[in-house]
């Protein structure tokens, strides 16, 4: 590169001018090593980072099921809003703040159900809180870094100040107590079989009424991945774990239905009850692709540059 190039560069940069990609550009890009290929993607992405982009929606929460996807279009999202926006943007998730191992292990008096995380009770969301506070307030946060494979903590990350916008995601997200009177029955066999009297499951619920978790759930936008049936989850769920655990603590379908089954019952609830609240419910097809969408995002199916 000439010395003329560069000092036209450096001049740019000092004043500013250096231009971004295009939203179109990025948004191309982020999809295709995300291997999405449905154009309707593009479409609501755009949408939504418009909608997103507003000053007076700081904290934007994304919730759906196991193998929904919405982690990776979280990930999209935040890559869209930096590189074409110029935005500085956080992610928080609570896959992130499971509570420790030995902590679960005390949960195990509760109910020994309460060993497996993912549940309402299983995450540190007072720390979660404390985080998504601090980054709101334009303060540095201290999150932990938490290790599935050791099913444990390892270590801790700091999220830098100055975060502009806060993305929360958890499969949970956003989910409201079910009524009591549903969880009389069991909604599978791992409840009849491990909860026959209901403690574990009034016990998760207590959880998440709580206002710990209510408050925690409490953004200015929330979009809701909403899954065809809990059949095409199962499914999802087994094309993760072909994709991404191939080793020996590979899950066969039956182990994956029986894992998937200890978040059965929150999952069919949030499909009843989420798409009468959030502010964006996207319907998936069971291929991925999008069904149809509900909310305020104004664009069209037809082209992938709609807006």
């Amino acid at each position: 590169m000439s010395a003329s190039i560069i000092q036209c560069a450096n001049e740019q940069e000092e004043a500013g001018t250096i231009m971004k990609p295009s939203i179109d550009t990025v948004i191309v890009e982020q999809l295709a090593q995300a291997q999405i290929s449905d154009p309707a993607y593009h479409a609501m992405l755009k949408a939504l980072v418009a909608k997103v982009a507003l000053g007076r929606n700081k904290t934007i929460g994304f919730s759906g099921s196991q193998g929904s996807g919405k982690s990776t279009l979280v990930s999209v999202l935040k890559a869209v809003l930096e590189q074409a926006q110029g935005l500085t943007v956080a992610s928080l998730s609570l896959d992130d703040f499971y509570k420790t191992r030995s902590a679960r292990t005390q949960m195990m008096r509760e109910h020994p159900m309460f060993q497996v995380r993912g549940v309402p009770g299983t995450h540190d969301i007072d720390l979660m809180q404390q985080a998504k506070l601090a980054l709101c307030a334009g303060r540095a946060a201290q999150v932990p870094v938490f290790d599935k494979g050791l099913d444990d903590r390892a270590g801790t990350m700091t999220i830098p100040a100055g975060c502009e916008k806060v993305l929360l995601e958890g499969w949970c997200f956003g989910a409201t107590p079910e009524p009591a009177l549903d969880l009389a029955t069991p909604v599978n066999a791992l409840e009849a079989e491990q909860d026959p009297q209901g403690l574990w499951r009034h016990g998760v619920n207590e959880y998440l009424a709580g206002q710990a978790y209510q408050q925690l759930f409490t953004v200015d936008y929330w979009v809701y991945f909403k899954a065809p049936n809990f059949e095409a989850i199962l499914d999802w769920r087994a094309e993760q774990e072909a994709r991404f655990n191939q080793g020996p603590k590979a899950m066969t379908r039956s182990e994956i239905e029986a894992f998937i089954g200890y978040y059965q019952r929150i999952t069919q609830w949030m499909l009843l009850d989420a798409p009468g609240r959030a502010d964006l419910v996207v319907t998936l097809n069971p291929d991925h692709s999008i069904a149809a969408v509900q909310g305020d995002l104004e664009f069209s199916f037809g082209s992938s540059l709609s807006s």
